[in-house]
């Protein structure tokens, strides 16, 4: 089969070639292309490929269409909706992600971010630099909040988990099951969404991006919210109004939040709504980055592709 990898995935040629050498063995053939966003170079890199590996670049369904030999995409992202899974679906092409390698790096960002918004750390590192000292730039605790996580999967239940550790009483919030046993283990408050939203000091966001979770948090969401609460998105960019959220930071009502996502991937036109907000913290999507996370996706995408051609299919999104 010939196996196709559309954009580097941040990982050494050392590691690369140990991850590629059991395919190699086998008999198949593995490209590893530079990345090309536009329509006409992914049709002509992937038109012929039986294997595609990618991690967050779009992958249209016009592209998918004109891959007629396509069997398996392997996605090296937690994510799936910059790929046309629908088209997927109509061509028979199985599909996987990398679920999974991200949960910590995610968590301990999430953290980070809220710690560093709610003691204005950006601001007074600017004042700092310019000679100046701290005063007026005061701040909250994250210690004692009550947070609410919407989305209590991996990703949640690792944030979670921390949140636990700094005494906040934290509420949780997903459309999905989960028996009495298993939110108490994870550690948190099943509650409505609407109760959380009129809860929660901290609004944290982990849940993924479907028809039901686009557009989620908009003017009359953030109405719901408390005078001053906070915002954190670490999950996908359609899920929060932007220019909704921007309204709330300038007028007062929410008093920071901390965005990692937007409705495209940066860089960000410079006239994004969050880019003139007040107390916000604003990252290009680097919560899943960091140097494990890098290795550990690159591990699962080609064990997807292994454990695939084996017949045991893994990570499934399709």
């Amino acid at each position: 089969m010939k196996i196709v990898l559309l954009e580097p995935l941040g990982i050494t040629e050392e590691k690369l070639s140990a991850l590629v050498q059991p395919l190699l063995n086998e008999g198949h053939t593995f490209t590893a292309l530079p990345k090309n966003s536009a329509q006409d170079a992914l049709i002509s890199s992937a038109e012929d490929a039986d294997v595609l590996v990618i991690g967050n670049m779009p992958l249209p369904g016009e592209v998918i269409a004109k891959c007629a030999r396509l069997q398996f995409i392997s996605i090296a992202f937690t994510g799936f909706d910059h790929v046309d899974i629908e088209q997927c679906r109509k061509q028979g092409i199985a599909v996987s992600n990398a679920s999974g390698y991200a949960n910590a790096a995610v968590a301990e960002a999430t953290i980070g971010m809220m710690i560093s918004t709610m003691r204005r750390f950006k601001e007074t590192e600017q004042r700092c630099r310019a000679g100046g000292t701290k005063n007026g730039l005061v701040g909250p605790l994250l210690t004692g909040k009550t947070v609410g996580v919407v989305g209590t999967g991996a990703i949640g239940s690792a944030v979670i988990k921390l949140l636990n550790a700094f005494g906040c009483r934290v509420l949780g919030y997903s459309p999905s099951d989960k028996s009495p046993e298993e939110v108490r283990k994870i550690g948190y408050e099943k509650v409505s969404f609407q109760e959380l939203l009129a809860e929660s000091d901290v609004v944290t966001l982990h849940c993924p991006l479907n028809d039901s979770t686009r557009g989620l948090i908009g003017a009359a969401e953030i109405g719901m919210m408390k005078d001053g609460a906070y915002l954190f998105n670490l999950a996908r960019g359609p899920i929060v109004d932007s220019h909704a959220l921007a309204e709330a930071l300038n007028s007062g009502k929410l008093a920071g939040a901390g965005v990692d996502v937007y409705e495209v991937e940066p860089p960000l036109p410079q006239d994004h709504p969050l880019l003139h907000a007040k107390n916000i913290v604003t990252l290009p999507h680097i919560a899943w980055y960091s140097e494990q996370s890098l290795e550990l996706r690159a591990e699962i995408a080609f064990e997807n592709i292994r454990q695939w051609m084996a017949g045991n299919q893994q990570n499934i999104v399709v």
